[in-house]
């Protein structure tokens, strides 16, 4: 037996190390920050790509607000409200030239319950897919049952997070809701107040009554802090109905007209909305 069959390896041994992207230990440091950012923007995308995910319709609303409760009309209506816009936006979706269709006006949600698992849930009575992008938080938040699985998707970054619901959707829907809510609401707002956006956003406000009393828009008006034209950027509605009406109108006119197809939609999946500097 060789004496030295089991010493130490030489010094013209070279012992390799792991790759790179194989180091969980190095993957989770704050030296990878960027890499982790950067997953979070190509993951959804290449999903987004892969189930040939358009553009978006985003419901906003709390996690509170269940089937049961003072607010549970919004949590049905909610419901109600996503299953006619996925029928609507089904009807619309279909093939061009023997191509696969492209997904016209996708339900999107925060992923988690209340309002959020309503949209989901209506989206999936409908017959369609729906986007869940919900992020860890120690209370309330984690994963409706109702969000179609390949578009289920988790954050750690807030402002990731945040991308993918501004930069897919054209409208918005925001049922009543809390800091979360009015965080997505003011943040869509400035962005299209400010016309950092090039497409049109539709907003609607789901439940005048609710708003009103929350949010003093006149008296924001009377201070001078908002100009009186910019109340043009949003619409109200207290129905499932007038809801999709406004949705439909607005949709219709900015996207659906003859000359506002797309000429290559092949190209343009998911249509990211560029802002005035890209």
């Amino acid at each position: 037996m060789d004496q030295n069959s089991n010493s130490t390896p030489g010094p013209d041994i070279v012992v390799r190390r792991p790759l790179a992207y194989r180091e969980e230990a190095f993957l989770q440091s704050p030296d990878s920050r960027p890499l982790r950012i950067l997953s979070e923007y190509l993951w959804p995308l290449a999903h987004f790509q892969e189930e040939k995910i358009q553009d978006t319709i985003v419901f906003f609303g709390s996690a509170r607000i269940g089937e049961e409760g003072a607010l549970s009309r919004y949590y049905w209506e909610a419901r109600e409200l996503a299953r006619l816009v996925t029928e609507w936006s089904l009807s619309i979706s279909g093939a061009s030239n023997g191509a696969a269709p492209h997904r016209r006006f996708v339900v999107c949600s925060g992923g988690g319950p209340g309002i959020m698992e309503a949209a989901n849930r209506g989206a999936t009575e409908a017959g369609g897919k729906s986007i869940g992008l919900n992020i860890g938080l120690p209370f309330w938040q984690g994963p409706n049952r109702y969000i179609t699985p390949e578009l289920s998707f988790e954050f750690h970054y807030f402002f990731m997070r945040k991308f993918w619901f501004a930069y897919l959707a054209k409208a918005l829907v925001i049922f009543p809701g809390g800091f979360g809510t009015l965080d997505e609401l003011m943040e869509i707002l400035t962005l299209a107040q400010t016309k950092k956006l090039e497409s049109k956003i539709v907003i609607v406000l789901y439940g005048s009554d609710f708003w009103r009393e929350v949010l003093n828009f006149p008296a924001m008006i009377k201070h001078g802090v908002i100009a009186e034209d910019d109340m043009s950027l949003f619409r109200f509605a207290d129905s499932a109905e007038a809801a999709l009406s406004i949705l439909k109108q607005g949709l219709t006119a900015y996207y659906l007209e003859p000359e506002k197809v797309l000429t290559h939609p092949s190209e343009e999946v998911p249509e990211i909305a560029r802002t005035r500097t890209s």
